[in-house]
């Protein structure tokens, strides 16, 4: 596992503002936005150093259903903007963790 980032780092890295809350949903054993998104993104961001724990099953399916339950005409809009939010979370991660 690579380093652990300084905590202070986390909150000016985009997409935060998802995984935070998602750690803690997981933490708690909520089937969340949030968590659904730690879950898929769990191998990429435990690597950057960012201990995610246990993970929700399926969670892109999980994601996309829970979403169209909300409102079908946009879940496709709204997963594809949570998981490019995602990516943008991974990649800063990624790159804060080889400096």
């Amino acid at each position: 596992m690579a380093p652990a980032l300084d905590p202070d780092r986390w909150r000016d890295l985009p997409g935060w503002e998802l995984v935070e809350p998602g750690l803690a949903d997981l933490t708690a054993g909520r089937a969340t936005i949030p968590a659904l998104l730690v879950s898929i993104g769990a191998s990429r961001i435990e690597a950057a150093g960012l201990a995610v724990g246990a993970v929700l099953a399926d969670p892109e399916t999980t994601l996309y259903q829970l979403l169209a339950a909300h409102d079908p005409d946009s879940a496709h809009g709204r997963y594809n903007a949570l998981i490019r939010r995602l990516v943008s979370f991974e990649r800063a991660a990624e790159a804060c963790a080889t400096r």
